[in-house]
């Protein structure tokens, strides 16, 4: 085979001051053609900036290639110019990035943006131009090819958008692909489809592909080989098979632990108190239309959902993007507005209730969010954060502080963490901050909107045992909206399952691993990344 890249000695430096010197120290990695090398790790581990190292598009001169080779055919992209690089950029080495939409331009459609690469890098007429592009987006097997050329980004669903970005990083035939957690955001079962096109194309035209991703399933479904970073370190490199099956370093079996289970634990007692009860439930939203005419768009996001939650218990609501899940869980909590049904907290109807007579009730139901950053007033102290509930239910001012102070500690976060603000804190502490938010009024149930989709494998496992042991400590009810098949497996007593606005499917989460009754609840196990490498889990994956 050939080398297509040779990363010797790299070390990428940080600005003086910060916690470590470098960002990636003496790092040795090679990519064979026709190759798919897989770099997992944390977050701050180095990876992501590895592969920017390739492309020359770290954010000099405060992080800047500081000693060793990146080796291309022969040229050392290290010491290239920036001219260069625009040269070897699209043409040489592509790059799919991990959120498709920061990465296009949101005022230029599809078309013109492949459009944008051929005549920056070939000498082609306008028409070729088009023909290539639609030839591409076919590639790419997007539906309407025609049709996508002409929208803007924001028209195409997430895996749409992730895929007009790979034709367009595919666009020259480029000699390396460097996908960048391409497929972080995405349901399982687009993810899967996106990581089938990648390999496939990746095999068609012989590319080689840097894949960097965090998530050990996509390593066992696509790569050939793997590099594990940590703290800038490479720690270990192998064959898939050999990392594994085998992993040698304690980092890599760390990792490999806390990976969750596809198959369900134990389950638990349910209790025979219901503390809400959802009875048809409906909510639609519509778009276009309006005062320039044309048709509009209507998409029913909870269709007459019903279930209901026991005292003690976490009810997960599955499915894809789109499916209606986070809909309903703003339902709940009151932050949309459903145009009919039933949303009974105990006795309560809240549905019907106004803003004040809301007030009465939003103490029993509290919520976490999927991204702690934004759901957190940068600009405030996070001890004032947690206590700014109690203040408003009539606490005093002491009383708040040592509730604070309290959950803090429930939440493993220690006194100091009071007067500091939230962009101090890494990701997972931050998401400890808004559950001890979501905490402060002592509610009966939590409604957690994908609350670990944004963490790394090991502190999604801390954040996990952290519900769990707030659940069981204060007898907490849960919902917990997630896409991941994995996560629910280990956290939930009850799984529904969405799709398009209907619960398809709902029972016990043992039942619906073990023997799935819907088609989709079928698909959606059968697209869960790297089921096949875990032996204990196989069994449940198949249905």
């Amino acid at each position: 085979m050939t080398r297509l890249l040779d990363i010797r000695d790299l070390h990428v430096a940080l600005p003086a001051g910060g916690q470590r010197a470098h960002a990636v120290k003496a790092a040795d990695l090679h990519l064979e053609e026709n190759e798919i090398l897989c770099v997992v790790g944390e977050s701050g581990s180095g990876k992501s900036l590895t592969a920017r190292a390739v492309m020359g598009l770290l954010p000099k001169p405060h992080v800047h290639i500081s000693q060793g080779e990146v080796m291309f055919q022969g040229e050392d992209l290290a010491k290239a110019s920036e001219a260069r690089m625009r040269q070897i950029r699209g043409s040489d080495i592509s790059m799919i990035f991990q959120e498709p939409m920061t990465a296009l331009n949101p005022v230029m459609t599809i078309g013109n943006q492949i459009d944008e690469v051929f005549r920056f890098h070939e000498n082609m007429p306008g028409k070729e131009r088009r023909a290539r592009a639609l030839k591409l987006l076919e590639d790419v097997q997007l539906p309407d090819p025609e049709q996508t050329l002409d929208a803007y980004p924001h028209q195409l669903s997430g895996g749409q958008r992730q895929r007009a970005m790979i034709a367009m990083a595919l666009a020259l035939d480029p000699k390396i692909l460097i996908a960048d957690e391409p497929t972080t955001a995405l349901d399982v079962t687009t993810q899967a489809q996106v990581l089938k096109l990648i390999k496939e194309m990746q095999a068609e035209h012989g590319t080689g592909v840097l894949f960097i991703t965090h998530d050990f399933g996509v390593v066992a479904d696509i790569a050939d080989r793997v590099a594990v970073m940590q703290n800038g370190l490479v720690v270990e490199t192998g064959t898939t098979e050999e990392v594994l099956r085998n992993p040698q370093h304690p980092y890599t079996q760390g990792l490999m632990a806390a990976v969750p289970s596809l198959t369900p634990r134990a389950a638990r007692a349910r209790s025979d108190e219901s503390v809400l009860s959802v009875n048809k439930l409906v909510k639609t939203y519509s778009s276009g239309g309006g005062l320039f005419g044309g048709k509009a768009r209507v998409v029913h996001a909870a269709k007459e959902v019903t279930f209901d939650l026991a005292r003690g218990e976490t009810l997960g609501i599955v499915g894809e993007s789109g499916s209606g899940k986070s809909t309903v869980a703003r339902c709940i909590v009151r932050l949309n507005d459903a145009e009919a049904g039933e949303i009974m907290l105990g006795d309560t109807d809240l549905r019907p209730l106004g803003r004040s007579a809301m007030r009465a009730h939003r103490s029993k139901i509290q919520m976490v969010f999927q991204d702690p950053f934004a759901s957190l007033n940068p600009r405030t102290k996070v001890g004032k954060i947690i206590a700014q509930g109690p203040l408003l239910y009539g606490a005093s001012p002491e009383e708040a502080r040592a509730r604070a102070l309290e959950l803090l500690e429930i939440v493993g976060l220690d006194d100091r963490a009071y007067d500091r603000f939230p962009h101090e804190f890494s990701g997972g502490q931050r998401q400890r901050i808004g559950i001890a938010r979501a905490l402060a009024l002592e509610p009966q149930i939590l409604v957690a909107d994908e609350p670990v989709s944004a963490l790394d494998v090991s502190i999604q496992a801390q954040i996990l045992e952290l519900l769990d042991s707030i659940r069981d400590r204060m007898n907490l009810s849960m919902v917990f909206i997630t896409h991941d098949l994995r996560v629910a497996a280990q956290v939930c007593d009850r799984i529904a399952v969405m799709r398009r606005g209907e619960v398809v499917e709902i029972g016990a989460t043992e039942g619906i691993f073990a023997n799935p009754q819907h088609e989709y609840t079928r698909d959606l196990l059968s697209a869960v990344p790297g089921k096949g490498w875990f032996a204990s889990e196989t069994a449940a994956a198949a249905g």
